[in-house]
């Protein structure tokens, strides 16, 4: 059996979640594939320690988060916004949305393997900070 790729999983992923929620607006980033030189974990002695890999990258999404963020601050569309992120690049807008358009920003990361914190830098502009345990995320899946 093939294994679905990333972009695949995801394009299932958001048709059906804009099936279920039809206000849903969607704003895509784009993927980007290309090859690199990776570390071996076990490489064989006497041998490369390397190996030529695909690497697809995910661009544009958290540039486009941080404009919807900053945009809908400047047309004063909400009062408080909710990021669900660990993202740290978003930090900058985080703290322009705070300090330039006085709105309250609150921080949900998802913490699926209980190992993870919040980013320090999201955490300085959140007026308030919460975690998606896994039982959380578990029980608010689509249905089948």
């Amino acid at each position: 059996q093939r294994q679905m790729c990333i972009r695949d999983r995801q394009k299932y992923y958001l048709q059906a979640i804009q099936a279920y929620i039809p206000e849903l607006e969607i704003y895509y980033g784009h993927y980007l594939t290309h090859q690199i030189r990776a570390k071996l974990v076990n490489p064989e002695p006497g041998k490369s320690s390397t190996a030529l890999v695909y690497k697809t990258e995910e661009k544009g999404s958290d540039v486009n988060l941080a404009l919807h963020l900053l945009n809908d601050a400047w047309l004063n569309l909400y009062d408080c916004a909710v990021l669900v992120s660990n993202d740290s690049d978003l930090a900058y807008a985080l703290q322009l949305v705070k300090n330039h358009h006085n709105k309250k920003v609150g921080l949900i990361f998802p913490n699926v393997d209980k190992k993870r914190r919040p980013s320090r830098q999201l955490v300085e502009h959140a007026d308030f900070v919460k975690q998606i345990r896994s039982s959380v995320l578990e029980s608010s899946q689509l249905p089948d």
